[in-house]
C-alpha cells in the first residue's frame, strides 16, 4: 500500500495536476454558456475526465521528451522523470493510457467531439517539442488550453460558435503571456542550451512588453467573448477582474523575478475560478 501511495504521488508530482486549475474552468465555462445553466451530471463527469486525461497526456509527453534537457537545468533536475523515481517506459506507457481514455471519452461525448480529439492530440503532443525548433511554443501552449472552450461547447452543443472562439482566444493569449513570465526564470539556461523561446531571444524587457501585449489581447477577446455571448454584469466583472489580476500579476514579476511562482501559479489560478464563479452567478441570476 505504502508503494502504491508513493507511486500515486510521484506520478502527482510528474504532471502536476493541481495545475488542471488553469484549464477546467473555461471548458466548463463554456458548458455553462453553451447551456445556458446547468448542463448535467454526466456532461459534469466526462469534461472533467476529457481534460484530466488530455492533460496529463501532454504533461506526460512534455515531461517524456525533455528528460534530457530536465537533467541539466537545476530548476528541473528533481523532477521524478529525471531522478529516476519514474522509469521512461513508465512515463510513456501512462502518457498512451490517457491518449486513450481522451479517444473513448470523446467518442461517448458526441461524433463532433471524437472527429476533433485525434486533431486535439497532435497539437496538445506537438508542444513538448516545438522549444526545439521555434520560439513560438509559448503560443502553441496558449494554443493546447485555448482548446479547452471549444471543447466544451462542442461537448454540450456539437458546434463552436463565435463566442466560443472569443472565449479560447482569451484562454490562448493568457496562457501565452503568463508562460513568457514563467520562462524569465530559463532564460539563461535556454541560450546556453540552445533551446528556443522568447525570453532567451528578445531579452527579459521585451518579453515583458509582450506578455504585457498578450494579456491586453486577453482581456478584448474576453469582451468580446461577454459581448457575443449576451452576458451581462457579473461577466462583465469577471473580465475587469481578470484585468486587474493580470495587471498585479505583472507587477509582482516586474518588480522581484522570486515572485515568479507566486504570480504563475496562486494569481492565476484564481483568476479561473473566480471567473467562472462569476459566470455560475451571471445564469444562476
Amino acid at each position: 500500500m505504502n508503494k502504491l501511495i508513493t507511486s500515486l504521488k510521484n506520478f502527482n508530482e510528474l504532471v502536476m495536476f493541481q495545475h488542471s486549475v488553469f484549464s477546467l474552468p473555461f471548458i466548463f465555462i463554456a458548458m455553462i454558456v453553451s447551456a445556458d445553466g446547468w448542463f448535467g451530471w454526466y456532461l459534469l463527469f466526462m469534461g472533467a475526465l476529457a481534460a484530466v486525461t488530455a492533460r496529463n497526456f501532454a504533461m506526460g509527453l512534455n515531461r517524456y521528451a525533455d528528460r534530457d534537457v530536465d537533467a541539466k537545468n537545476p530548476r528541473t533536475a528533481s523532477r521524478p522523470s529525471v531522478d529516476g523515481r519514474i522509469s521512461a517506459n513508465a512515463i510513456l506507457a501512462f502518457t498512451l493510457v490517457n491518449a486513450m481514455g481522451f479517444i473513448a471519452v470523446a467518442y461517448f461525448i458526441n461524433d463532433l467531439a471524437f472527429y476533433l480529439c485525434l486533431p486535439i492530440l497532435f497539437v496538445l503532443g506537438s508542444y513538448s517539442y516545438f522549444k526545439r525548433f521555434s520560439s513560438f511554443a509559448h503560443i502553441i501552449l496558449g494554443v493546447s488550453l485555448g482548446l479547452a472552450p471549444i471543447a466544451g461547447s462542442v461537448a454540450v452543443e456539437g458546434s463552436i460558435p463565435l463566442w466560443t472562439l472569443f472565449l479560447s482566444l482569451g484562454v490562448l493569449f493568457w496562457v501565452a503571456g503568463f508562460d513568457l513570465l514563467y520562462s524569465l526564470q530559463d532564460i539563461d539556461f535556454d541560450k546556453g542550451v540552445g533551446l528556443h523561446s522568447i525570453p532567451s531571444k528578445f531579452g527579459a524587457k521585451n518579453t515583458f512588453r509582450i506578455a504585457q501585449f498578450f494579456h491586453l489581447l486577453t482581456i478584448i477577446f474576453w469582451y468580446l467573448f461577454v459581448q457575443e455571448a449576451g452576458l451581462d454584469l457579473f461577466a462583465y466583472a469577471a473580465v475587469v477582474f481578470s484585468a486587474l489580476m493580470l495587471s498585479y500579476e505583472h507587477y509582482l514579476v516586474n518588480k522581484d523575478f522570486t515572485k515568479i511562482d507566486r504570480a504563475f501559479f496562486t494569481i492565476n489560478g484564481y483568476l479561473g475560478i473566480i471567473f467562472i464563479i462569476l459566470i455560475i452567478f451571471e445564469k444562476a441570476l
